[in-house]
């Protein structure tokens, strides 16, 4: 079992490193997800950022269960965007039918991201 938490925290450090650097790289992406009463580039720069250090956390001992916490979090905090995002007339990610598969995704990753921040038993 600890290789495989091993292998997921991992896995999941490169997934936040990839998409924090793409929020500078492909801002455009993500803004149509940012409320319009929401500061957007702060946002999206921010979180792009929040997203790297995060992900560099999973990959330090020392900082893991914090940074697997953040994730969480994190992930808890985007889940509405992509619930408000199954009902919008126009979905931020493209089509009805990505946003309706894109949100048991989000609820993986809140999962997945729970099971990395667990303690090890003793």
């Amino acid at each position: 079992m600890k290789i495989f938490k091993s292998i997921l925290t991992y896995l999941m450090a490169a997934f936040m490193i990839y998409g924090g650097v793409n929020h500078f790289l492909k801002p455009a992406m993500y803004v149509p997800f940012i409320p319009d009463f929401l500061p957007t580039n702060f946002i999206n720069y921010g979180s792009g950022l929040l997203e790297i250090i995060l992900g560099i956390g999973l990959v330090i001992p020392k900082f893991r269960y914090q940074a697997a916490l953040g994730v969480l979090i994190l992930m808890l905090i985007f889940l509405p965007l992509h619930v408000m995002d199954v009902f919008a007339e126009t979905p931020a990610i493209g089509s009805h039918e990505a946003a309706i598969v894109r949100l048991p995704v989000q609820f993986l990753f809140i999962l997945w991201a729970w099971f990395v921040s667990r303690k090890a038993e003793a």
